[in-house]
C-alpha cells in the first residue's frame, strides 16, 4: 500500500477533529442518548413496579388465605329427598351441601354482603389505593435523576473551565453507560433508583460539557442559534424515540431489552468521542470565567433560567402521572402508555429546529413568550382527553411551545454572558442545566403528591397557570443591557438585532493544539 494511502485516515480523522461540524455531531449524539435513556423508563416503570409489587404481593398471599370447602354432595337441581324425621317430602336444590342436608331441611344460604366498590371496568387494573401510592413512588424515582444531577453541575461547570471540554463529555459517556446497564438487570424499587440516580451524574457532565463546547466554537449570534437548535434536536429525537421504544420493547420483547439497545449505541458514541475529542487532553479556558455566584445574581440570567425551569415542569409533571391516570380512567394497555407522549416529541422535534432559525428573526424573547403561554393553555386541555386520541392536540401544542422556549432561551444564556459577563460558557450552561434539572425535579416529586391529594386535572390547572402567569417577564429579556465594561468591546448597543460580536479572547481554531496558546499570543 503507497504511503499516501496509508496516511488519508489519518488525514481524515485530522480534519475531522478541526471541524465545528463533527464536534456538534457529538453532542448531538450524546443528548440523543441521555434523554433516550430519560423517557424510556417513562411506560416501564409503573406497569413494571404494578406487577411486581402488587400483583406479585397478592398471588402470594391469596394462597395462605384460601381454605379448602367440604365436598359438596353431587345432588341434581330440584331432586326430592325423604325425611324419616317427621316422614315428609322436600325439595332440595343442586347447590345444597352436605351440611345443610345433615339436618334434614334445607338452609337458606347466607345473604351476600353489599359490596363496597363497584368492580373496575373491564381491562382496567384493580388496586385503586396502590395506584395512588404509586403516584409518589414513581414521581420520586423520576426526581431522583434530576435532583442528582442538580447538586452535581455547578462541579461540572467549574471542571470544564479549569481542564476544558473534552474529559467531562467521556466522563459522562462511561456513567451514562453503567447506568444503563444497571437499568437493564434491576428488579427492584431500590436498584431502579440507584441506576436512575446514576443517571443524573453522566447527564450533568454530557449536557454540561456538550452545550459550553458548542458555544465556545460557534461564537457567531446567529450559527450558535442555529447549533443549538440542531443539538436540541438530538435531545427532541431521544424524547421522540424514547417512550414509544420503551413501550413496544416492554410489551413484546421485554424489560431489558430496550436498555441493552441503548448500551450498544453508547459504546458507538464513546468510540465516536475517542476519536474526534481526544478525551485525554487537556485544554483549560485561557481566561477566568465569571463565578456562577455572580452569575445566578444577574436578573436576566434568572429570567431566561426560569422560562427553563417552568416550561419544561409541565412534561416533567405529566411522565409520572399522566401513565398512571390513563390506567385508571382509560383502561390503556402497555402500548399506549408511551405512544401518549408521541405527539409531543414529534412536534418538539419540530419546534427546536423551526425555531432555531426563526427565534433570531422574530426576537427570541418573543417566542419564548409566546411558547410558554401555549404550554400553559395546552397543559389545561390535558384532563379533558377521554381516551388515547384526545391527548394529540393537548401533547402536541405542549411540545411545540417546549421547542419554542428551548430554542429561544438556550442562545440567550450564551449571549448574555457574551453580552454582559466573560465569554466563557462552562458556568452558565452548568446553570441553564440546573434549571431543567429543578423542572424535572421539582415536577414528578410533588405532581405525584399533588395527584394523590386533590387529583389529577388539578395539577395540571396549577401548573398551566404558573406558565401564562410567568409568560410576561419574557419581555424582559427584549434588550438586555451590556454592563459598563463590555461596551466599548461590542459594536453595537440591540443586542438582539445583532448578528455577530466580538470576544474578550482571540478565537482558536478547534480543537486545540499544543501550540495555540503561543500563536494566541503572537496574533496579540
Amino acid at each position: 500500500m503507497p504511503p499516501a494511502a496509508e496516511r488519508a485516515p489519518w488525514r481524515w480523522l485530522a480534519a475531522g477533529r478541526a471541524s465545528r461540524s463533527l464536534v456538534l455531531v457529538v453532542v448531538f449524539v450524546a443528548l440523543l442518548l441521555d434523554n433516550m435513556l430519560l423517557t424510556v423508563v417513562v411506560p416501564i416503570v409503573p406497569t413494571f413496579l404494578y406487577i411486581t409489587e402488587y400483583e406479585g404481593t397478592n398471588s402470594s398471599v391469596a394462597p395462605a388465605r384460601t381454605e379448602p370447602a367440604p365436598p359438596a354432595l353431587k345432588v341434581p337441581p330440584f331432586s326430592s329427598m325423604f325425611s324419616y324425621f317427621d316422614n315428609t317430602t322436600v325439595t332440595v336444590s343442586g347447590s345444597t351441601s352436605a351440611m345443610e342436608l345433615v339436618n334434614g331441611t334445607e338452609i337458606s344460604p347466607p345473604s351476600q354482603p353489599p359490596a363496597t366498590s363497584p368492580p373496575p371496568p373491564s381491562g382496567c387494573p384493580e388496586g385503586e389505593e396502590f395506584l395512588a401510592k404509586e403516584n409518589v413512588h414513581v414521581g420520586l424515582l423520576f426526581a431522583s435523576k434530576a435532583l442528582v444531577q442538580l447538586v452535581v453541575n455547578p462541579s461540572v461547570g467549574l471542571l470544564t473551565n479549569r481542564i476544558g471540554y473534552h474529559i467531562p463529555m467521556f466522563i459522562g459517556f462511561v456513567i451514562m453507560f453503567l447506568s444503563t446497564v444497571m437499568f437493564a438487570f434491576s428488579g427492584t424499587y431500590t436498584l431502579l433508583f440507584i441506576a436512575r440516580a446514576l443517571q443524573g451524574i453522566g447527564s450533568s457532565f454530557s449536557s454540561v460539557a456538550g452545550l459550553g463546547m458548542l458555544a465556545s466554537v460557534y461564537t457567531d449570534d446567529f450559527e450558535r442559534g442555529n447549533a443549538m437548535g440542531i443539538a436540541l434536536g438530538g435531545l427532541a429525537l431521544g424524547v421522540l424515540i424514547g417512550a414509544p421504544f420503551g413501550s413496544v420493547m416492554y410489551e413484546f420483547v421485554g424489560k431489558s431489552s430496550p436498555f441493552l439497545v441503548l448500551a450498544f449505541l453508547a459504546l458507538l458514541d464513546g468510540a465516536l468521542q475517542l476519536c474526534i475529542l481526544q478525551p485525554s487532553k487537556i485544554c483549560p479556558e485561557s481566561t477566568k470565567g465569571t463565578p456562577v455566584f455572580t452569575l445566578l445574581r444577574d436578573p436576566y440570567i434568572l429570567v431566561a433560567a426560569g422560562a427553563l425551569c417552568f416550561s419544561n415542569m409541565g412534561v416533567a409533571m405529566l411522565e409520572p402521572t399522566l401513565p398512571i391516570w390513563m390506567m385508571q380512567t382509560m383502561c390503556s394497555p402497555k402500548w399506549q402508555l408511551g405512544m401518549a407522549f408521541l405527539p409531543a416529541s414529534i412536534s418538539y422535534l419540530i419546534g427546536t429546529n423551526l425555531f432555531g432559525i426563526l427565534a433570531n428573526k422574530m426576537g427570541r424573547w418573543l417566542c419564548s413568550l409566546i411558547g410558554m403561554a401555549v404550554v400553559g393553555i395546552s397543559l389545561l386541555c390535558v384532563p379533558l382527553a377521554k381516551n388515547i386520541y384526545g391527548l394529540i392536540g393537548p401533547n402536541g401544542g405542549l411540545g411545540f411551545a417546549i421547542g419554542m422556549v428551548d430554542s429561544a432561551m438556550m442562545p440567550i444564556m450564551g449571549y448574555l454572558v457574551d453580552l454582559r459577563h466573560t465569554s466563557v460558557y462552562g458556568n452558565v450552561y452548568a446553570i441553564a442545566d440546573v434549571a431543567f434539572c429543578m423542572g424535572f425535579a421539582i415536577g414528578p416529586s410533588t405532581g405525584g403528591a399533588i395527584v394523590r391529594a386533590i387529583g389529577f386535572p388539578w395539577l395540571m390547572v396549577i401548573i398551566g397557570v404558573i406558565n401564562i402567569a410567568y409568560a410576561p417577564l419574557c419581555w424582559c429579556l427584549r434588550n438586555p443591557p451590556a454592563k459598563e465594561e463590555k461596551i466599548a468591546i461590542l459594536s453595537q448597543e440591540c443586542p438582539m438585532q445583532t448578528k455577530s460580536y466580538t470576544t474578550q479572547k482571540t478565537l482558536r481554531d478547534f480543537p486545540l493544539t499544543d501550540d495555540s496558546d503561543v500563536e494566541a499570543e503572537n496574533a496579540e
